[in-house]
């Protein structure tokens, strides 16, 4: 099975954590590391937990720590936009269409003509799945990155 269910959707099951491979549990003490700022490079946060960068870059999309009492209304995404008029707007309008609220923006300068912009939304309004979101934010030009960094109440 390839993970994806009727009609290409993603499916998605919850397990118990001893049941989970190393490098899955790794790779969400990595991102953990990452979101939290401790660690700010994929290098140093897979050294710190010992896991290998291909294990984290596998992993990183396909495993997220979930809230054991399912109350996880609040996502964080990392994206890199180019530097360009206009795109941020286009993003925070495509999240607003999903039903999506934006709680914090944090944007940092461009650097190389791209910036890292954090956005922190509240998805408990949300219909579809938020990975359909993260899908239509990779389709917008100008988006050259966006992912899911993090889960909270």
């Amino acid at each position: 099975m390839t993970g994806v269910g009727e009609g290409n959707r993603r499916r998605y099951y919850l397990v118990a954590e001893e049941i989970l491979p190393e490098a899955m549990l790794k790779t969400v003490q990595v991102k953990t590391l990452l979101a939290s700022g401790e660690v700010e490079r994929v290098h140093d946060a897979v050294s710190q937990v010992g896991l290998s960068r291909s294990a984290f870059y596998k992993y990183r999309d396909l495993v997220h720590l979930y809230d054991e009492e399912g109350r996880e209304h609040v996502v964080t995404l990392s994206l890199i936009l180019e530097h360009r008029t206009g795109v941020l707007s286009v993003v925070l309008n495509a999240i607003a269409r999903a039903g999506g609220n934006v709680l914090t923006i944090n944007q940092g300068m461009p650097v190389h003509q791209a910036a890292l912009v954090t956005v922190m939304v509240d998805v408990s309004d949300m219909t579809n799945p938020v990975d359909a979101l993260v899908k239509t934010l990779i389709g917008i030009t100008g988006v050259r990155r966006a992912e899911i960094v993090g889960y909270s109440q």
